[in-house]
């Protein structure tokens, strides 16, 4: 954990000193792009797991998966939030798992220009710059302040989130939509957001942030309410109260 959090906060330095609105932009589809200091963070990051756990396999948003001889897989994204760093709005975080057989054990998020770390230990909490999380209190839907985003894809696939949201804007008492699904999920997990839900996410966008949620007294699903994995198609996550409601807006 120590490591992962060293690594988080040098990362999310770096990302910080290069914020600009003048920084390389490469795009990878449409609207889908990447930036310079996402390949900077990334570099930093696997080189840094690379010295301390050369056996250990790597999944990385902008890299090939490295497989390891050990049952340990780290889960990276080195810029959550990209299309707000490359606008200049001053949302995104680092997002770093650590997965052992199979199971998410350890979660990191950190977003450096509030120095907010958030941090899960598979069984030991989730915590924020030291301080334990639990989900909110709110059992309405109607009070529930949720968040959303929609995939890359949006003008190409008619699976683009715009019927659940129109389902869901007219029941909850609001919706935003941050940019940045990490942090979306470590804002759950804080009490911050009642709920979430999303499509088409990667196992970088979610895997540390759902352990926040679930070490935080949340609960996790798929869009159908059955049991939800990183290779999960959709998501839904909330403090639990409301969580029945969601998916009955979200199954029609």
């Amino acid at each position: 954990m120590e490591f992962a959090r060293q690594l988080a906060r040098k990362a999310g330095k770096l990302l910080a000193e290069k914020f600009s609105r003048h920084n390389p932009v490469y795009y990878k589809g449409t609207i889908d792009l990447v930036t310079e200091a996402d390949r900077m963070s990334e570099d930093l990051i696997l080189s840094e797991i690379g010295r301390r756990y050369p056996d250990h396999g790597v999944l990385s948003e902008e890299s090939k998966e490295k497989d390891g001889p050990s049952a340990m897989r780290w889960i990276v994204d080195p810029l959550d939030g990209t299309t707000n760093y490359a606008h200049g709005f001053p949302f995104f975080c680092v997002s770093i798992a650590l997965e052992k057989d199979g199971e998410i054990v350890l979660g990191v998020v950190y977003d450096p220009m509030r120095d907010d770390l958030f941090e899960a230990s598979l069984g030991g909490g989730a915590h924020l710059n030291g301080k334990k999380l639990q989900v909110s209190s709110v059992s309405d839907l109607s009070r529930g302040l949720l968040a959303t985003g929609f995939p890359y894809d949006i003008r190409e696939s008619r699976d683009n989130n715009l019927d659940f949201f129109a389902a869901m804007i007219v029941k909850a008492q609001a919706i935003r939509r941050p940019g940045a699904a990490a942090l979306d999920l470590a804002y759950l997990a804080a009490g911050r957001f009642d709920g979430f839900w999303e499509l088409k996410l990667k196992p970088w966008d979610t895997a540390a942030g759902c352990l926040l949620v679930t070490e935080a007294g949340g609960v996790l699903s798929d869009m159908t309410g059955g049991k939800w994995s990183v290779f999960s198609p959709g998501l839904v996550a909330s403090n639990g109260l409301i969580h029945q409601q969601m998916l009955e807006v979200l199954l029609g």
